[in-house]
């Protein structure tokens, strides 16, 4: 579960270097530079949900467990 974790993370710098990259960028057409960093910005929201819902689903299923401090009533 951990490299599932670093992995996604690595993912979603990946892409938000590439939507950095596509903002830093000069070009002529500005719509299209415009579409490829909104793309690259969707996919990092995207595998950000799926990180999201895989930590939840882990912990449903027993995989991972909560630590740090206890909580209290």
């Amino acid at each position: 579960m951990k490299y599932l974790v670093v992995l996604a993370f690595i993912a979603i710098l990946a892409s938000l270097a590439s939507a950095l990259f596509f903002m830093m960028r000069n070009g002529q057409g500005d719509k299209r530079k415009g579409k490829h960093m909104a793309k690259a910005l969707a996919v990092r929201v995207g595998l950000s949900i799926v990180l999201f819902v895989c930590i939840l689903v882990a912990w449903q299923l027993g995989y991972i467990q909560p630590t740090g401090l206890p909580a209290t009533r």
